[in-house]
């Protein structure tokens, strides 16, 4: 730890925030016994969705804006990310660039560099070091603050819309869709499934960066199977920091790497409601020489990709 780190303080709203919601998770975990099946699933099935709000909505459309979206997705994307309760669009997509920009150094808002349990969620206990804030002063976001779904987002957080998203929306849906106890579900559906959604999207700042094979670059993120099944095939972090402009955020097609996102994007695509997906497709011919297969053409490595 460096002389800066040891100076940093505690973020003890954000911090207190996060133990809270943990608080609530565990108030969850005793009510699963008592909620209707239905309510169950409905928890289970807010995993993926709110999970495609931030991989397929805030980090690859709106951080890294590998593929365009229409007005529909986009909107659909927006709430989704609402109600993983996530921060907002801006500040996660913002943030998010500062992180590739500054991986594992001291103005990354999660530097792997200082350990696992950092990584995961300690840097939501500790005052921001001030080489992030700095480092993203000089991130362009002018994309961000032009998007009109964005900036919506962004004024209606203080007014509560993201936390009405995460927790009472799902309670409702249950009370009035099928007579669930409203605070059952609010316990179960809100706060539970928030924090495993939570839980799914920080390992890929942890486990991502610490564990798994690295067959794209000497760097510290990886591919970890395990982080792609947990957070809707994000966890093929090495090939994403080696080529952060590919929508797929993975070298191959659902059938060789676990990718419900980039199967959400192509069904899209299938409909004229996504374009201009974004390829690493020179990384293929390159990888065609490493591996020594003369035989293999770029069309087949393609058709294999998508």
């Amino acid at each position: 730890m460096t002389a800066d780190e040891q100076k940093l303080g505690w973020n003890f709203f954000l911090g207190g925030y996060i133990t809270l919601v943990h608080a609530g998770a565990l108030i969850g975990v005793r009510y699963l016994a008592i909620v209707s099946w239905k309510t169950a699933l409905w928890a289970f099935a807010l995993w993926p969705i709110t999970g495609l709000g931030v991989t397929a909505g805030s980090h690859r459309l709106w951080a890294h804006r590998s593929y365009q979206a229409t007005f529909p997705v986009r909107l659909a994307l927006m709430l989704c990310h609402s109600i993983s309760n996530q921060g907002t669009i801006f500040h996660w997509a913002h943030h998010h660039r500062v992180h590739h920009k500054h991986s594992e150094t001291d103005a990354d808002p999660h530097n792997a560099s200082r350990g696992f349990l950092f990584a995961h969620c300690g840097w939501c206990f500790s005052q921001r070091h001030p080489a992030v804030d700095t480092a993203a002063a000089a991130v362009p976001c002018d994309d961000l603050l032009a998007d009109p779904l964005v900036m919506f987002q962004l004024h209606a957080r203080p007014w509560g819309f993201d936390p009405f998203m995460c927790f009472a929306f799902p309670a409702l849906v249950a009370r009035y869709g099928w007579g669930e106890n409203v605070w059952a579900a609010f316990w179960v559906a809100g706060a539970l499934r928030y924090v495993w959604v939570l839980h799914c999207t920080w390992l890929v700042n942890s486990a991502a960066h610490f564990w798994g094979a690295r067959p794209y670059g000497a760097i510290a993120p990886a591919e970890n199977a395990l982080v792609a099944l947990a957070a809707m095939g994000e966890g093929w972090h090495n090939w994403h920091h080696t080529y952060p402009y590919d929508y797929a955020a993975s070298e191959f097609g659902i059938t060789s790497q676990f990718n419900p996102t980039k199967l959400f994007i192509d069904a899209c695509a299938a409909f004229g409601l996504v374009s201009k997906r974004k390829r690493a497709t020179g990384a293929w011919q390159s990888r065609k020489l490493r591996l020594k297969q003369p035989n293999s053409s770029p069309t087949a490595a393609a058709q294999k990709a998508q």
